[in-house]
């Protein structure tokens, strides 16, 4: 979806989307990464950190609220602040954010059962910090601190690193070994105008192709829910997709329109895939060079 600067808007259209979600069939939704907001991490502005809130709070009261009205299970994105311990009071860690209140903040996504309790949460660890007028998101967030963890709904093991994590293999392999079956990844990213068309063209294929890889090394079902829409210095690229085991994509948006992705999937490819291309049995992770 496009995120417009009323937040309040922006939270009755995420709403209605789930919703609408739901009543076509999605039986897992997940939202696209700090959705309530436009994405704030263009520059450093110490105003935006009035856009977190606590978890629990009013925003996780009314999601779970909804996952249980709809029986869903659901995934959202947020800007979260986590009150700092006593003795991170006395010896704060040394970032630019300490300099607002008792509070460490996290770019956070929480899972919400269909019957509305929290399954988890994961704080990203991946931050990016460049380029700081695009994605300076150093400024505002910690790096996680609760590794990458998996949650277990009715239907199946998912979790949900954010956004530059997908760069990485790591959070999509500790993810897997941990048994996920499908990994989600809520997202914020898009062309830099100031770039020439072939070179845009490219950074959007390859974020397709690295997350498709994911699927197969790790034989899992990869979604990535990336938003829409000019914001600032960004065009976001849309083109949020599900990817099979295979790294076939089986649904995949437009760039530039507002679109709600309802993908059916075949869990048991996953168990058959890995009889065939054992990879998580198979990898020798102590092999040293000689």
């Amino acid at each position: 979806m496009k995120c417009g600067q009323d937040t309040k808007e922006n939270f009755s259209k995420i709403i209605q989307n789930i919703e609408t979600c739901a009543a076509k069939g999605a039986q897992i939704v997940a939202t696209s990464e700090l959705t309530f907001a436009p994405y704030f991490c263009q520059g450093k502005d110490p105003k935006k950190f009035a856009l977190a809130e606590t978890i629990p709070g009013p925003t996780t009261e009314t999601f779970s609220q909804l996952a249980a009205k709809l029986k869903i299970t659901l995934v959202i994105s947020l800007f979260e602040k986590a009150p700092l311990t006593e003795h991170e009071k006395i010896n704060p860690p040394q970032t630019s954010k300490n300099s607002h209140s008792d509070f460490k903040y996290f770019n956070t996504t929480i899972c919400f059962g269909p019957d509305g309790k929290t399954l988890g949460k994961y704080r990203k660890i991946h931050i990016p910090s460049q380029p700081p007028d695009l994605y300076a998101e150093d400024f505002y967030f910690e790096s996680g601190d609760l590794g990458f963890p998996v949650f277990e709904t009715p239907l199946a093991k998912i979790s949900a690193p954010i956004c530059y994590d997908q760069w990485f293999p790591e959070a999509a392999r500790l993810s897997a070994e941990k048994g996920a079956e499908i990994i989600f990844y809520p997202t914020a990213i898009g062309w830099d105008p100031r770039l020439p068309n072939d070179i845009n063209q490219a950074e959007l294929e390859a974020w397709q192709t690295i997350q498709r890889s994911h699927s197969i090394a790790n034989n899992v079902f990869v979604a990535a829910i990336n938003r829409t829409g000019t914001e600032d210095n960004l065009n976001f690229w849309g083109t949020s997709f599900v990817s099979d085991p295979y790294g076939r994509v089986l649904a995949k948006a437009s760039t530039d329109k507002e679109e709600n992705l309802i993908v059916k999937i075949d869990l048991d490819l996953i168990t058959y895939m890995r009889k065939e291309w054992p990879f998580l049995d198979e990898r020798k992770i102590h092999y040293k060079n000689p």
